[in-house]
């Protein structure tokens, strides 16, 4: 498996857990359910689904600060879609948490907003990703 078909099953658990507004005790079951009804079995998609995935609740608070920071006036967090707030979140945890290269990254996390999100979703995910990657110096 590809690092960027992992990342679509990463971005596709993510979804779903904050979808269902899963509480933090479930996760992990919800995470073992997620790689076996998908068939997961590769070690390295296996651990870094479960890795992105713990990573991000780990640091969701300073995640979701980012992103707030980053909105348009008189906007709120609530106000994104949960497509978009997925893949804003994975994106962060990435380039942030994860050192991976933010051109790949990106790229790729805009790829997923064209195939899961709205007309608009690519040049916001874009556009709040830019400011980041500008404000944490990468």
């Amino acid at each position: 498996m590809t690092r960027s078909e992992g990342r679509n099953l990463a971005f596709e658990l993510l979804y779903s857990l904050e979808i269902q507004k899963v509480e933090k005790e479930e996760r992990q079951e919800q995470i073992q359910l997620f790689l076996q009804e998908s068939e997961i079995e590769e070690e390295r998609a296996v651990e870094y689904i479960e890795q992105t995935i713990n990573g991000i609740f780990l640091q969701e608070a300073e995640i979701e600060k980012m992103i707030s920071q980053n909105l348009k006036e008189k906007w709120d967090i609530g106000r994104i879609s949960k497509v978009n707030l997925a893949l804003l979140k994975l994106g962060i945890y990435e380039m942030v948490y994860s050192k991976l290269p933010y051109k790949v990254v990106v790229n790729e996390v805009v790829e997923l907003a064209k195939k899961y999100g709205e007309d608009t979703s690519p040049s916001f995910v874009n556009g709040i990703l830019a400011n980041i990657i500008k404000q944490q110096g990468l």
